[in-house]
């Protein structure tokens, strides 16, 4: 392992989840102005589910894509500015296009883990624009290596630089992980790259079994800001790796100080394991869902765990939020019927 690998930052993107999608311009410039020149190859910035998401059903933004954006362009002087798109959420028109005018050096093009098809014409956009563009297969513990595979090669011969395999829900272990990663690499003629979260604990020891298991892209967020239990580490990593001799160019004083002096500002509250997390990771659906479950919940006065599990048993995947209230709602009719009384 050398310095080959490179390090997508999503904090302005998957931390915006866990503030309600309420980032501000003063966070945005501040960040950028902390974390550039860092060695870090992409900030990506914007929506928790990128370009176009910002909506009723899975979030507001405080800001639009394009402040958002402008603001992130102006800070970065070398550093390379990143946005997510997810095809259906945002569109080439309405959505590519412009931040590609507003200075977007590089997309990630997102979609579930089985369904890259709808990718082609987006990566194929920003390639003809001169653009780098990676492809990502969300959930990807729902799908065999196989099956990856496929769709993986979809987002190659499209025109993707690398794909970055998502484990939304932090339902990898380290077999498995090793497993998938080492057969994509093996298989591919693009880079293979990883973005874990932490709902079990392995954000971190995940980033670095991918790795040594081929990777060459790792995707995470300083202070593990992000959905749910938050993402692999990036200052934890990037010094595990220092303290492992590896060499990876970066300036981990520079992440450390943006951590303490910028995004624990940000923060509403320090990342954590906690109960309702763990059960998404065990259940295997999108950590993103934490606060729409603990919402129904209360509404319904039931366990926002069993709500976690019968997600996870119907297999919902991100987009999927209305089927939060049917579930609670049935869980409740449930516990009424049993303890009769009326609901």
């Amino acid at each position: 392992m050398t310095k080959d690998i490179i390090f997508f930052d999503s904090t302005l993107r998957d931390g915006s989840h866990a503030i309600g999608h309420k980032l501000t311009v003063d966070n945005i410039r501040n960040y950028c102005t902390g974390i550039d020149g860092s060695g870090l190859h992409v900030v990506i910035v914007g929506h928790g589910n990128g370009l176009g998401a910002s909506s009723l059903q899975i979030g507001l933004s405080a800001l639009p894509d394009q402040e958002m954006l402008t603001t992130a362009r102006k800070a970065l002087k070398k550093t390379k500015l990143g946005a997510f798109l997810i095809p259906g959420l945002g569109t080439i028109k309405d959505n590519l296009a412009p931040a590609i005018d507003l200075g977007v050096d590089l997309v990630c093009v997102a979609c579930h883990c089985t369904e890259a098809d709808v990718t082609g014409q987006h990566i194929d956009y920003v390639r003809k624009r001169g653009k780098d563009v990676y492809g990502v297969l969300m959930m990807c513990h729902m799908a065999a290596k196989e099956k990856l595979l496929m769709e993986a090669k979809k987002m190659q011969s499209y025109g993707a630089l690398g794909v970055i395999l998502m484990d939304s829900a932090g339902a990898f272990d380290p077999n498995m992980l090793e497993e998938t990663v080492s057969f994509l690499s093996k298989k591919l003629d693009i880079p293979v790259g990883f973005h874990g979260h932490n709902n079990l604990g392995l954000a971190v020891s995940n980033s670095l079994t991918a790795i040594r298991s081929g990777a060459k892209i790792i995707d995470g967020t300083i202070r593990g800001f992000g959905a749910g239990a938050g993402n692999c580490q990036l200052e934890v990593f990037i010094g595990l790796l220092s303290r492992m001799k590896i060499e990876t160019g970066v300036d981990l004083y520079k992440l450390m100080d943006v951590s303490d002096g910028v995004v624990a500002k940000i923060m509403h509250k320090a990342q954590e394991i906690d109960s309702v997390s763990l059960t998404s990771g065990m259940a295997g659906v999108f950590s993103g869902f934490a606060p729409y479950v603990k919402k129904a919940a209360e509404r319904f006065s039931v366990d926002p765990r069993d709500i976690f599990i019968a997600l996870g048993k119907r297999k919902i995947v991100g987009g999927q939020e209305d089927f939060i209230i049917d579930v609670a709602l049935e869980i409740a009719n449930k516990k009424a019927k049993d303890q009769n009384l009326s609901f």
